[in-house]
């Protein structure tokens, strides 16, 4: 019988990292599952990533800023893939103002969080499935973070969508927060199935991130660019956490460039990580 294909489910995976971990992934022999917003660069990454003979490579279109449409998703991926190797939350986005999306939920916190938080739920059955043929530390989920994470002090439990004085920067940087505190809970939670969780910081990267920003945050993002990494080399820990031996042996772990490195005090919160997986779970409960 010949070894089963690993799988790999990428989402953002229409441009930036999201395409290039796709791309890198592909090359290790893995089938992978895309999801991505816009259409037309959905289709040119479907035909680019296809191109190579041999390459297993499906991409599905959607608006990750609606949870409707997660909940889709995750039927359509547990339709094509029974088992998953590994989940790959990493779309997400700034916003330069307070958008609320059709379901009252803004955009910022939504994307970055509700909607990876809902589709790694919803997956659970197909990656638990993955690591019960495979053992311990096969099977991983891993979120795109930033070190903007430190740029806030907590979670805002009375207000969480920032009503009040809504600053994208801000909005942006207390969603990558709650990317690692989703991290550390779930590690806690999947603890002794076989499946681990990590997070990582990919580095300043030169795309189109900063179009989307405020202006402080814009100006911010240009100041730093001549440091600023392509998309394949930020894409470069994502893939390694997803797909090599070593990250497998822990869990619940902050990475940038192979490297665990401390998250702030905030992002260490156990209590926090928890308040925030039960808050959350009331907020994406019935899709």
């Amino acid at each position: 019988m010949s070894e089963r294909q690993k799988v790999a489910v990428v989402t953002g995976a229409s441009a930036g990292i999201g395409k290039e971990a796709a791309r890198a992934l592909l090359a290790k022999g893995w089938r992978v599952i895309g999801v991505g917003r816009d259409p037309v660069r959905c289709a040119e990454t479907e035909k680019t990533l296809s191109a190579t003979p041999g390459t297993n490579f499906h991409m599905i279109r959607a608006d990750m800023m609606l949870l409707s449409e997660t909940a889709r998703v995750a039927q359509e991926i547990a339709a094509l893939a029974p088992e998953i190797d590994a989940l790959l939350n990493n779309a997400g986005g700034v916003h330069a103002e307070r958008i609320i999306t059709p379901e009252g939920n803004e955009a910022t916190f939504v994307s970055n969080h509700l909607t990876p938080f809902l589709l790694t739920q919803k997956l659970m059955p197909q990656l638990q499935a993955a690591a019960t043929r495979q053992g311990t530390g096969a099977v991983r989920i891993v979120a795109t973070s930033s070190t903007g994470h430190e740029h806030c002090d907590g979670m805002r439990w009375n207000d969480l969508t920032f009503t009040d004085d809504f600053v994208g920067g801000a909005a942006y940087c207390h969603a990558k927060l709650a990317n690692i505190l989703f991290t550390r809970e779930l590690a806690r939670r999947t603890s002794g199935t076989g499946i681990v969780a990590h997070a990582m910081h990919p580095g300043v990267v030169a795309s189109n991130f900063a179009t989307h920003c405020d202006a402080p945050m814009r100006a911010y993002m240009e100041s730093i660019a001549d440091s600023a990494l392509s998309p394949r080399e930020a894409a470069d820990t994502l893939v390694w956490l997803a797909s090599t031996e070593e990250p497998g042996r822990s869990s619940g772990l902050y990475f940038h460039q192979r490297t665990a490195i401390m998250p702030s005090t905030a992002a260490q919160d156990d209590a926090a990580a928890a308040r925030l997986w039960t808050v959350s779970e009331q907020l994406v409960a019935g899709y």
